[in-house]
């Protein structure tokens, strides 16, 4: 691919130091202006000079990105999860806030980008409380300084300590080579073995041993206690010691306290697997089914079909099929197809040439697979079961593999089926076809000892490797950005497993150095010499605002760009020192974002902006992301721009959990280290738009507990029934109706559950008689239904007669007033608990807690915190997730430490 043409303009080798002078007298003279939080998505106001220009985005209009039409997408595994969705690495506060933060509302989804930004972080939303005398940017800026030198003062203790350590070691050598026995005969004093934080034995004497030479712990075996022998079950098969401990051994395996696994190249010795599942081949649509082309049903060539069906399934998602881009080059490849099959027909064999867009109507194919897809979702239950049990049948053999002995899921076995491509935000490709993966374009890895699986029947595979430096099991190059696809493990295996630790090992390493690195670049940031102080700008940039490195793009590729690829027009520059990014970022989102910086950055910008440069030109036009990344390696081996967004994330999240006390029911602590982690995004620059459905959903959970609030009014009336004096010793305030809940809202209510208990004790009933013709047995009759829903029935005209009489009749088995006071009591409990999520909910509206919590933040530190307070882990982590983390969950206890 060829490489977009780079302006000529370009910066001076050297920094005059007339120009810093000249510099410095356009800056204040009042001292250092102290660099604060940036106000990303805050409220947008008029600029001194040109509003910045959005590469490939000039008119700032950008659509959401909508569902796909099955729910599905296939990301390509051999992305990181640390290029994940949206940046992250630390902010500055800003000093000097002087308007209010807006409260964001769904009325301001309609407004362009370039016109509004979502509002600025609340005080909820960072989990602090919004009447705290000391103002929010204030507070926020003097929690950055005092975990910027909390990391500083750890960096230097732990250089300390191993200096220490290193100087005793020395000491203990020359001591021992004056001794009379030769050293290689020496007898090797024993160390106490100590216990770490985390839980797991270390030697202390060999923390400085190369890893070759550390003993490789074994894998632990449960010992079999010398038990009673055990009894012989009828029909069963009486389990072995050796039995057992294989199993022991299979469950116990830690790979994560073997320092030396995954070390080296070899991945793997032994490697079997069964292939890829390629998708079915494409089925024509029924006769009757045609696009319309000029009011004409033609019909088409199956390969031409095919794309046509692409298009007219996804008539719903508006989000493409109303993106002009998306349109245009969907009938550029159709027409191109249609070029090769020669066009349509219409009834009478006449050739129908399909020139125009506009003149084709999608809406019959479209129709027909809504009806499809309706009868899908109508099938009964144990028929959906059934053709799932089948289709994981025909899927099992590609579910596992064989790696090293072990048996390990894997994870995408299935090759992408073709149709067309979205991409993400304004994706220049998007609505390109996707074109049919064959068996020839698929090369396998698999070990040499391991027979090869059969290529489809009539097809050959491309290629067969045995690559045991690589961890992917199939590849194939899609045809739309000429990406490599691959088949790996799934995200709970042990590989999967290791890349993770070590993606989080290595920012715990970060920590020794964050210090010197940050001395250097401020040092550097002074530099005459231009590169260093480019390079010094950047890693500042990266660090503080969590700007992506960026790297060139091809011609045909989106035009995306990071902090080593911002061109004059993604930067715009205010008085005294904000600075404006405005540019496409990682998967052509739009990337916006107002920062206070540091004076000498500000300064820097200008110089990097300085005519002859214009519109097109590189701002960093002396730094290129690798010879960043070879700079950052001086510090400590495998240190890249983007492990900055991890270790700052961690750090700040494990100083913010050291200091918490959560206290209160589960609800209330999970929302605690919400609150941490919302901190987290904040400061570490981790925010999302509000979804579209966030307004509905947060009406449909307050409409929840207004009807709990409704039980506990009609609870306190049914105390008025069983005892009328009651209402004066409790006083007429406590059976006082809340004033929201107006007699108009109490109709809709009862009619909302009235219709809720028809529709679940109908659905009961159809799952019950589906069971039951799945077994062969007789149906429950109509009669039974009706039956059945005589209870709702009773229940509605219970609640007319209550309207109307203005009385609530005591319900249940013995009803008291003791009785009724607990039940109160749970329900304003369960009010209480909801109404914890349902703020909690709305701090989240506009953090993207799930990617920070699953791909920056060191899941060992959610486990500490489950930990430590007594919160099942289930809270935080899902079920895949806790596969995904199992080597998190069970290396730590509570007083681990990153």
């Amino acid at each position: 691919m060829a490489n977009r043409t780079r302006r000529t303009v370009k910066s001076q080798d050297r920094i005059p130091k007339a120009v810093d002078r000249a510099m410095d007298k356009q800056l204040p003279s009042n001292g250092h202006i102290e660099p604060g939080i940036s106000v990303r998505m805050g409220p947008v106001e008029k600029l001194d000079g040109d509003a910045p220009l959005t590469n490939g985005n000039n008119n700032g209009k950008r659509k959401s990105r909508g569902s796909f039409p099955n729910g599905k997408t296939y990301k390509d595994n051999s992305t990181s999860g640390e290029e994940d969705d949206i940046p992250l690495s630390k902010r500055r506060r800003t000093s000097q806030q002087t308007k209010k933060v807006q409260d964001s509302d769904s009325d301001m989804d309609d407004i362009p980008l370039a016109v509004r930004k979502p509002p600025k972080a609340t005080a909820a939303q960072i989990g602090a409380s919004s009447d705290s005398d000391t103002p929010l940017t204030e507070r926020l800026v003097k929690e950055k300084e005092s975990i910027e030198k909390a990391a500083e003062k750890t960096a230097q203790a732990i250089r300390a300590k191993e200096k220490a350590a290193g100087a005793k070691r020395k000491a203990k050598v020359e001591s021992d080579s004056d001794d009379d026995v030769p050293l290689a005969k020496a007898k090797k004093p024993k160390v106490p073995i100590k216990k770490t934080a985390n839980g797991v034995k270390k030697d202390d004497s060999d923390s400085d041993v190369p890893l070759k030479k550390k003993v490789t712990p074994k894998k632990t075996k449960v010992k079999a206690e010398p038990a009673t022998p055990a009894k012989k079950a009828k029909g069963k098969a009486v389990k072995t010691e050796e039995d057992q401990a294989v199993e022991d051994e299979e469950e116990e395996y830690r790979w994560w306290e073997d320092p030396t696994k995954g070390d080296g190249t070899k991945k793997w010795n032994t490697l079997e697997h069964n292939g890829v599942v390629f998708p079915p081949p494409y089925e024509p649509l029924p006769k009757h089914v045609k696009l319309v082309y000029d009011g004409v049903p033609v019909t088409l060539h199956p390969d031409a079909e095919e794309v046509a069906t692409f298009y007219g399934s996804m008539l719903h998602s508006t989000v493409n099929v109303e993106n002009p881009t998306f349109n245009k080059n969907f009938f550029e490849d159709f027409t191109t197809y249609l070029d090769k099959t020669g066009h349509g027909k219409d009834k009478a064999g006449n050739t129908i040439k399909i020139k125009k867009f506009d003149k084709c109507d999608f809406k019959p194919i479209f129709e027909w697979f809504e009806a499809e897809r309706a009868k899908k979702k109508a099938l009964p239950a144990a028929e959906k079961k059934a053709l799932k049990a089948e289709k994981d049948a025909a899927e099992a053999a590609y579910m596992f593999c064989m790696w090293d002995g072990r048996k390990q899921k894997v994870g995408n076995f299935r090759v992408e089926p073709p149709g067309l491509f979205r991409g993400r935000g304004e994706h220049p490709k998007t609505g390109r076809v996707k074109k049919r993966v064959a068996p020839e374009q698929v090369t396998l890895n698999i070990g040499k000892e391991a027979k090869a699986p059969e290529a489809p029947a009539g097809h050959r595979w491309k290629e067969i490797k045995h690559d045991q430096e690589g961890t992917w099991l199939a590849m194939w190059q899609e045809n739309i950005n000429g990406a490599y696809k691959y088949v790996m493990l799934a995200a709970n295996s042990d590989i999967k497993g290791q890349s993770d630790y070590k993606k989080f090992e290595k920012a715990r390493e970060l920590k020794k150095h964050i210090d010197r690195i940050r001395k250097d670049y401020q040092k550097d940031l002074k530099s005459e010499k231009m590169a260093d102080r480019q390079r010094a700008t950047a890693i500042y940039l990266i660090d503080q605002f969590a700007l992506r490195a960026g790297n060139e793009k091809g011609e045909d590729e989106a035009d995306t760009v990071g902090c080593c690829s911002l061109k004059f027009q993604h930067v715009t520059l205010k008085q005294p020192n904000t600075v404006v990014f405005d540019f496409l970022g990682k998967d052509s989102i739009r990337f916006y974002d107002e920062v206070q910086v540091d004076l000498q950055v500000f300064k820097n910008l200008k110089i990097f902006k300085k005519p002859p440069k214009g519109e097109g030109d590189d701002i960093f036009d002396r730094l290129t992301t690798s010879a960043l990344n070879k700079h950052l390696t001086s510090y400590m081996p495998g240190l890249t721009a983007k492990v900055f967004r991890t270790y700052n994330a961690s750090w700040t999240m494990a100083r913010l959990l050291k200091d918490m006390k959560a206290v209160g029911s589960d609800a209330e602590k999970v929302a605690a280290y919400n609150a941490a982690n919302r901190e987290v995004a904040v400061l570490c620059n981790h925010k999302r738009t509000v979804a579209a459905s966030h307004a509905a959903s947060m009406e449909k959970l307050n409409e929840r507990i207004n009807g709990i609030r409704y039980q506990v009014w009609r609870t306190k009336m049914m105390m008025i029934d069983i005892d009328p004096k009651i209402k004066k010793k409790k006083g007429a305030e406590f059976f006082e109706r809340p004033e929201d809940l107006d007699e108009e809202w109490i109709k809709k209510h009862q009619e909302a559950v009235v219709e809720e208990e028809r529709t679940k004790t109908q659905k009961k009933f159809e799952k019950q008689n589906e069971k039951l013709k799945a077994d062969g047995e007789k149906e429950m009759p109509d009669k039974e239904l009706k039956q059945r829903l005589q209870v709702a029935n009773d229940l509605e005209k219970k609640y007319k007669k209550e309207n109307k009489t203005g009385k609530v009749e005591a319900e249940g088995k013995g009803p008291t007033v003791d009785k009724l006071d607990t039940k109160i009591q749970t329900l304003e409990q369960r009010i209480k608990t909801m109404t914890v999520q349902a703020e909690d909910k709305e701090g989240n509206k506009e953090v993207a807690l799930g990617t920070s919590k699953i791909n920056y933040i060191d899941p060992r530190l959610t486990v500490v915190f489950s930990k430590k307070f007594n919160v099942p882990i289930e809270k935080f982590f899902s079920k895949t997730l806790r596969e995904k983390f199992d080597w998190a969950i069970k290396s730590v206890d509570e007083n681990w430490e990153f």
